[in-house]
């Protein structure tokens, strides 16, 4: 796990940003595994700008979105479907046969769970995931106490996680208490996972993801468990990790032998 100090989100978004386009250029037709909230919605601005200047072409990507609320239609305004249609998908050029969300209509939800998990290995896997993390660790909505081996399934959602999204709906709108989610063995099976946490609020968050033990009580800390993820915080995310200047210099270590072309 390799830890990025950087001094602002809008920072750590372009380092996010320009490694997607870098990965897009290198291979047309990437998987991408990609994740909804505040947190990458800078990045996906600097997508859709890259794309509208003519410097990426989005056509043959293929996207899996970690998850969705349980019986919310597609075009309601809460929902995940929505909110990548407008923050992302809008004037992309991903073909929609292309882009993929977990099950979260209809009946036979088990089987379309396993249906989603065999599109991934169909599409040849996930090359990139992005994430974000709750207060409590979640990553998708793998709430605290989901195995690390978990696959693409319905969750309950915690008490805490429904506060902290309740802000996104009206008052008296009835809040979705399931949700479809990538698994943590799905999200550990992606080749590259670039995670994004910022503020204050999610500073204890960081602390026992980075540096605590691993957890199912605290899903996120299965990323250590992953040869290939990089985290990106702010110095308020950042604030309470003990290690601060030896990630800070493992990353400068890092850059120099790529520059001396050692790497």
């Amino acid at each position: 796990m390799e830890i990025v100090m950087t001094e602002s989100p809008a920072e750590a978004a372009e380092c996010v940003a320009k490694e997607i386009l870098n990965a897009l250029k290198a291979k047309p037709s990437l998987v991408l595994g990609l994740a909804t909230g505040s947190t990458p919605i800078e990045v996906y601005e600097r997508l859709r700008a890259a794309q509208a200047a003519g410097e990426a072409d989005f056509s043959q990507v293929r996207t899996f979105n970690l998850d969705e609320y349980l019986d919310l239609p597609a075009g309601h305004a809460q929902s995940y479907r929505t909110f990548m249609e407008v923050h992302l998908f809008e004037g992309l050029g991903i073909p929609p046969e292309q882009i993929h969300f977990p099950p979260s209509e209809g009946k036979n939800l088990i089987q379309r769970c396993q249906d989603y998990e065999d599109a991934i290995v169909a599409a040849g896997g996930i090359d990139i995931q992005l994430l974000g993390m709750g207060r409590n660790g979640h990553i998708g909505f793998n709430e605290p106490t989901s195995s690390i081996r978990s696959r693409t399934r319905i969750k309950t959602l915690m008490e805490r996680t429904l506060r902290d999204n309740a802000r996104f709906y009206a008052e008296g709108e009835e809040q979705p208490t399931l949700a479809s989610t990538m698994g943590i063995g799905t999200i550990l099976d992606a080749r590259r996972i670039l995670l994004q946490a910022y503020g204050l609020k999610k500073a204890n968050a960081v602390r026992a993801c980075v540096e605590g033990p691993v957890s199912s009580f605290f899903p996120a800390s299965a990323l250590q468990l992953h040869p290939n993820t990089t985290c990106f915080f702010d110095p308020e995310a950042g604030q309470y990790l003990a290690m601060t200047d030896y990630y800070r210099a493992t990353r400068a270590n890092k850059q120099a032998l790529a520059d001396s072309g050692r790497m």
